[in-house]
């Protein structure tokens, strides 16, 4: 970790605006900082200078309920904007496990469980207004106007004075460069996001959540892409693999067979919901899956999600004492079953989870015998995905004081991303970046890509204060 030389907290853009602009003056670098969730050493102020904490900048300023559209500052976590739309009949489907800041996840490009069906925060975020590094104010795609709705004294949200202007922009342009999508992913290398207009989305009439398993990996992979194929309109479809699905088994004491797993999720109505359960059971036998039970109610379908969403930690508890690293990419989806399958035997012959322990353990001694099988036999570490729109994750779990395991990690990680890019695909799907894949950058965008990458970055940032040394 690379800390900072100084943090400052500012609660207004304008504070933004004034604490940047004497930076820039001073040439000392500026790193922007949400809730600190990303995954790439996004926040590590590899040069020192300023951190600014965007934390306490947590207002949800406008919504418009007739254009499906909210405003949010910095600090505004998915779950607290969530929180505040109950009883509006909207929601924000993007959710990438952590609570992590909304700006944050704009400025990384974060997607998650949801975006098989509703989108990555690419198609999600309507214009974002950026405070430029050398402290100029710029909205991606137009000065906002007045709201329709404004919050209320009291809890909830009031009809503003007739005849204003939604604050959300057209549902489609052509005027110009697409700025706000220059800004969504760029990692805080180009400017401070300190206001997003989000696009909502209506919540379905019915929900309903099942999990299935498969005799193999190729198998439980090959059942996503069918579910797509057959046009099922799919909510989210979740893969773990026998490690995963067995750490997530003991972690979250629901019980699950240590076997390929999918969880899959469905979004409808109440009639159209039967027909789409029946269609996905059918898939899943034809690949050899199991019998599906189906959770409708919220209680249940909350333990499921818990259970995904606690697979970090599930995978941590493997090796306890040791470090994890998670890295993903993403494949088209017609090459997913064969790059899976050969990242899953990559791992195995690697062994990044072997027989050595960590903590209480010693460096390098061996695993209790009460550790899970997996761990005993050296097989694997835990993989897990949103497989419905070809990302996928390998959680990494070993010992930072073994050098010999640290870099097995990282020739993994390197093979794996090269992997997904001969497949036709990124080596990055959602973590972005940052520090760790700067080479496999310039391997994915070519020489002439990059170039031009660092042509917009110099007409922003001159003099290169903006969260150096990331992504570039």
């Amino acid at each position: 970790c690379a800390p900072p030389d100084a943090v400052v907290w500012p609660q207004a853009v304008g504070q933004v605006q004034e604490l940047a602009a004497l930076c820039y003056r001073s040439r000392v670098p500026m790193v922007p900082f949400g809730t600190g969730t990303g995954l790439e050493g996004g926040v590590n102020a590899v040069q020192g200078g300023v951190c600014f904490d965007l934390s306490r900048m947590d207002a949800i300023t406008e919504l418009s309920l007739e254009d499906f559209s909210v405003v949010v500052e910095p600090g505004v976590t998915r779950k607290a904007l969530n929180s505040h739309l109950r009883g509006t009949g909207l929601w924000f489907p993007v959710d990438p496990g952590a609570d992590a800041s909304l700006c944050g996840m704009a400025a990384t490009g974060a997607s998650g469980t949801n975006a098989v069906r509703y989108g990555t925060m690419r198609p999600n975020v309507l214009n974002l207004r950026v405070v430029l590094p050398d402290g100029r104010l710029l909205h991606t795609a137009g000065p906002r106007r007045q709201p329709r709705w404004v919050p209320a004294a009291g809890p909830g949200w009031v009809v503003a004075t007739l005849g204003t202007c939604s604050p959300a922009p057209c549902r489609k342009r052509a005027a110009g460069y697409d700025l706000t999508s220059l800004f969504v992913g760029s990692e805080g290398t180009l400017g401070f996001l300190t206001q997003a207009t989000l696009r909502l989305h209506p919540l379905p009439e019915a929900t309903a959540t099942t999990i299935a398993t498969f005799p193999s990996v190729r198998a439980a992979v090959a059942c996503t892409v069918q579910v797509l194929q057959a046009a099922v309109p799919v909510a989210r479809i979740e893969f773990l693999d026998e490690v995963m699905a067995s750490a997530c088994s003991r972690y979250s004491g629901l019980e699950m067979l240590e076997a390929a797993t999918l969880l899959l999720e469905l979004h409808g109505s109440r009639h159209g919901l039967a027909e789409q359960q029946q269609q996905t059971e059918e898939i899943v036998q034809l690949n050899g899956g199991s019998s599906l039970a189906w959770a409708e109610e919220p209680e249940e379908r909350g333990r499921l999600w818990a259970m995904r969403h606690n697979a970090w930690y599930a995978a941590l508890a493997l090796r306890p004492g040791c470090q994890g690293y998670s890295t993903d990419v993403c494949v088209p989806i017609s090459r997913l079953p064969d790059v899976v399958v050969e990242t899953k035997k990559d791992l195995q012959d690697t062994g990044l989870t072997g027989q050595r322990g960590c903590g209480p353990l010693g460096h390098g001694g061996t695993v209790r015998d009460h550790s899970p099988p997996c761990l005993i036999l050296g097989l694997t570490g835990p993989m897990v995905g949103h497989v419905g729109d070809g990302n996928f994750h390998c959680l990494l779990i070993f010992n930072a004081q073994d050098p010999d395991e640290s870099q097995r990690i990282h020739g993994f990680t390197q093979r794996l991303g090269r992997r997904a890019l001969a497949a036709g695909g990124t080596c990055t799907g959602e973590h972005g970046v940052g520090l760790g894949k700067r080479a496999l950058l310039l391997e994915e965008l070519g020489q002439e890509g990059l170039d031009t990458l660092r042509r917009i970055k110099a007409a922003l940032d001159p003099h290169n204060l903006m969260n150096p040394g990331k992504v570039l």
